[in-house]
């Protein structure tokens, strides 16, 4: 016989217990390059640029779609 609950979990019980089930809202800091946002500790997905140096290459998707 498999488990079974000796009583019911009342909806405040439940609530409680899923009070951490949720995914955090994302920290982000402005770009000390391009002054947009980002991730702290993770390069710039607009301009490419980590600790002032430029880690990636960014291309240009204005430049792609007219060609």
């Amino acid at each position: 016989m498999g488990a079974l609950p000796k009583q019911r979990i009342s909806r405040a019980r439940q609530g409680n217990r899923r009070r951490h089930h949720f995914i955090p809202a994302l920290q982000l800091v402005p770009c000390q390059n391009c002054k947009g946002m980002k991730r702290p500790h993770h390069v710039c997905p607009s301009c490419g640029t980590y600790r002032g140096r430029q880690v990636i290459e960014i291309e240009d998707t204005r430049r792609a779609s007219e060609s």
